[in-house]
């Protein structure tokens, strides 16, 4: 009686105080229910955090455990280990099928914690992920695209998704990002890039694209989800980079919000769970089966998921639902008053709002700050450098051009303010003369030939050869220039010239060959 008391009181208040809709864009979304933030609230179990509280009311309710771990609530643990982490987290470490967690009467309280996650999102159902959004990626490619199954894929797509067409054998044909040369960043995909690929890709059954990007440029998902929709296929989004997106109007509306199919966050990246924790949430379209994805997740899943990392999903969803648009508000603003004050460091610039309207581009992230260093006639990698060595300041991204910095849910103004003094004198100590020059992508770099599947190359017979001699051969690994974080080479590609001396310029000016074998890039893994 309580609850359905509780449940009309806030319909009358969504009544009084009528929608809210976050920004939109692109013709698909007029279709689309108009999902607010008031409504993420629907529900008046938000404000708890069942796995979480069940967790906390076994470990320190004194059970006598004859069960793993062998640590035994931390009195087998080595004394460094109690030290640094703490007896009451080693109390919280717990395996699966403990009643009144994840055993007893249904829903349980980890069945009522995913269910409340797929709320928030506005998912039909949702997952908590303990190997990131890499494992969401490697259940969907399983269930999307299984043997010898046609799919389009980003070419920028997260390595995982490149790992699970291995896994799963699925036939991919490569989408180009949008290119921004000057500053060497792949942006999005667009509507018209993806229609084309879908065009020359009969029996695709799923796209997988990217959005936001490790820049924090987001794409137009809701033209995507259109065209994709139209090609009769499901659209998949990697939103890792955007737990947080669809919490506050000043963000980049959500993936499932603009008709994505499925949607991937980590969780751990922004929004304050702990590292390798993320969520994968599928939409009700019907495009993808929740029953499928269930059984692939099982293949790709641990029997023995961290409750540590599942239990701070729990508390991070409920602390986005419950203040996240506040603490949002706040990292927003000191993200705008520390990207004026970056603008009046010379040399220096903010990739900002500029860049919305370029292809590949429709909205921006404001947790995300670029900072555009070519005027300094430093490279991103030498600030970057002087940054670590003098400061103990850490950036998540250096390039040849820029540095990124990733801001938390609620990140401290008097970092951001230390920071733009750690900046401020850097640069007038490097500051030289000119303006650092960028790498240039040739034309055709992400068009090689493609000779077999992915899967094939991966997992067939392989040597590692110089690479001076590997022109003309089959690769068998998949190399990206972090930046810009296309990848350059893919398993079942044909090696060129180009493309050998494409990598070693990147390597050359600083930039991490993400994936290769050889990290310093004198040998390659081709096929036999």
């Amino acid at each position: 009686m309580r609850r359905a008391e509780v449940d009309r009181e806030r319909q009358h208040h969504l009544d009084e105080v009528g929608p809210r809709p976050f920004p939109r864009t692109g013709s698909a979304l007029a279709a689309l229910p108009q999902r607010t933030l008031i409504a993420r609230m629907a529900s008046p179990d938000q404000p708890t955090a069942p796995y979480l509280d069940a967790v906390v009311a076994y470990g320190f309710r004194g059970s006598t455990r004859f069960h793993v771990p062998g640590h035994k609530a931390g009195t087998g643990a080595d004394l460094g280990v109690r030290t640094a982490i703490g007896w009451q987290t080693l109390k919280l470490d717990i395996p699966q099928d403990i009643h009144g967690v994840d055993l007893g009467p249904e829903p349980t309280p980890f069945q009522r914690a995913e269910q409340l996650a797929a709320e928030a999102y506005g998912a039909a159902r949702s997952w908590f992920l303990t190997n990131g959004a890499s494992q969401g990626n490697h259940a969907l490619c399983l269930a999307l695209a299984p043997l010898g199954t046609p799919v389009v894929a980003q070419r920028n797509a997260h390595a995982s998704v490149v790992d699970g067409l291995v896994l799963s054998g699925g036939l991919p044909t490569w989408v180009a990002p949008e290119y921004e040369p000057e500053l060497g960043m792949a942006h999005g995909i667009t509507p018209e890039s993806l229609d084309r690929a879908l065009g020359k890709t009969p029996g695709a059954r799923a796209a997988f694209m990217v959005s936001p990007t490790y820049y924090g440029m987001a794409a137009d998902v809701a033209g995507c989800a259109e065209v994709a929709h139209a090609h009769g296929v499901a659209l998949v989004v990697d939103q890792a980079w955007g737990p947080h997106f669809g919490f506050h109007d000043a963000l980049p509306p959500d993936g499932l919000s603009q008709g994505a199919d499925a949607v991937l966050t980590s969780t751990h990246k922004i929004a304050g769970s702990l590292t390798q924790s993320a969520l994968l949430h599928v939409s009700g379209s019907g495009r993808v089966d929740p029953d499928a994805v269930a059984r692939t997740l099982r293949l790709m899943r641990t029997t023995s998921p961290s409750s540590l990392l599942m239990l701070s999903l729990d508390g991070a969803r409920r602390q986005l639902v419950l203040h996240g648009e506040a603490l949002l508000e706040n990292t927003i603003k000191v993200s705008r008053r520390t990207a004026e004050a970056i603008e009046a460091i010379p040399g220096c610039r903010i990739v900002g709002d500029e860049e919305m309207g370029r292809a590949g581009v429709a909205h921006r992230d404001p947790l995300r700050l670029v900072i555009d260093v070519r005027g300094t006639g430093a490279t991103g990698y030498e600030v970057a450098a002087a940054l670590r060595s003098n400061f103990d300041t850490q950036v998540e991204l250096a390039t040849q051009a820029t540095i990124v910095l990733v801001l938390g849910i609620d990140e401290l103004p008097r970092e951001l303010e230390r920071f733009v003094h750690d900046l401020t004198s850097i640069v007038r100590r490097m500051e030289r003369p000119g303006k650092t020059e960028e790498v240039t992508l040739s034309t055709g770099t992400f068009e090689n030939e493609v000779v077999c599947p992915p899967r094939d190359a991966f997992l067939g017979e392989n040597e590692k050869v110089a690479v001076d001699d590997a022109s003309g051969r089959v690769s068998a690994e998949a190399i990206a220039g972090y930046p810009p974080g296309i990848p350059v080479l893919l398993p079942g590609e044909r090696i060129t010239d180009e493309v050998i001396a494409y990598l070693r310029e990147l390597k050359s000016v600083g930039a991490r060959l993400h994936g290769a074998s050889d990290p310093a890039f004198r040998t390659i893994c081709v096929m036999r």
